[in-house]
């Protein structure tokens, strides 16, 4: 019986290489484009391609908001079913929703290359449309969102705000972990730390709502605290809220003992150019989560 044990974790092992070997970023990954124009159905777009950029109902005058899922997700998840309405909602943008469903499934190899290949998707969208890095925002949950950060140091140019809600916790290595410069502004929301989370500050400004691992209405559930980092963030947008008070440091706002006299709105739709720190606030038990 353990020698039928090891064989098939050893048979999966393989599988796993073999599927790694296999993936092809710049092939597998989808562009789904979303606006105010398509707000259920999406317009497929391809990197390089020109003519269909044109033929969609993308604009160029806009702001491109990029949503990237995390570990097991697709386009039309969980999460983007929360994030994407509100989105389109709270402003008149482009949103696209990336999907890297077979990367997400394997190892950081595959992160990095997912990462570098939207990257380069996103450079040439701004090359073509002759935008800047102000006008695009990534927002990325879980693993997505060390994949946001990967994703904005290797553009062209860089992107202006990176939104990482609750970036998970597995173990990374220096060129998949996110940083705070990744972004010209970069702000992470922590729901489950110490879970399905990264434990510590990554980016520029970090909240950590209710103490950042256990969420009210969640009763210790992991994937509800998890979740609710994308809640929050969608509600943020929409309707305001959520503002944050300033910490001396990270095991302050654990202990939800934070008292200096700096605030911050947590998840705001436009980036808080120059803003550094940790944020503590609390929320309701459910929607609507911001008690102020």
């Amino acid at each position: 019986m353990k020698s039928l044990s090891v064989a098939v974790v050893f048979l999966g092992f393989v599988c796993a290489i073999s599927a790694e070997s296999k993936y092809n970023a710049d092939v597998d990954t989808e562009y789904h484009l979303f606006t105010r124009r398509n707000p259920t159905v999406s317009q497929p777009l391809l990197n390089g391609n020109a003519d269909i950029l044109v033929a969609s109902n993308y604009d160029p005058r806009l702001r491109t908001i990029v949503s990237i899922h995390g570990w097991n997700g697709f386009a039309f998840d969980d999460y983007n079913s929360v994030v994407a309405p509100a989105i389109l909602a709270s402003d008149d943008v482009n949103l696209i929703i990336v999907d890297w469903h077979q990367g997400s499934i394997l190892g950081l190899d595959a992160l990095l290359e997912s990462g570098r290949s939207v990257a380069r998707f996103i450079s040439w969208l701004k090359f073509f449309t002759g935008r800047t890095a102000e006008d695009f925002h990534l927002v990325g949950f879980s693993l997505g969102a060390h994949h946001a950060g990967i994703t904005g140091r290797n553009v062209e140019g860089g992107v202006s705000y990176i939104t990482a809600l609750d970036p998970g916790g597995i173990i990374y290595n220096d060129d998949t972990l996110f940083r705070p410069d990744d972004g010209l502004y970069t702000e992470a929301i922590f729901t489950n730390a110490g879970g399905f989370a990264y434990v510590g500050n990554l980016a520029q400004v970090n909240f950590y709502p209710n103490g950042g691992s256990n969420m009210p209405g969640c009763n210790f559930d992991a994937n509800c605290n998890h979740f609710r980092a994308y809640f929050y963030f969608a509600e943020s947008i929409v309707s305001g809220g959520f503002t944050g008070t300033e910490c001396e440091d990270h095991q302050q706002a654990v202990a939800e003992s934070c008292d200096l006299p700096g605030r911050l709105q947590m998840g705001a739709r436009l980036p808080n150019y120059g803003a550094t720190g940790t944020y503590h606030l609390r929320t309701n038990a459910g929607p609507p989560f911001s008690i102020d």
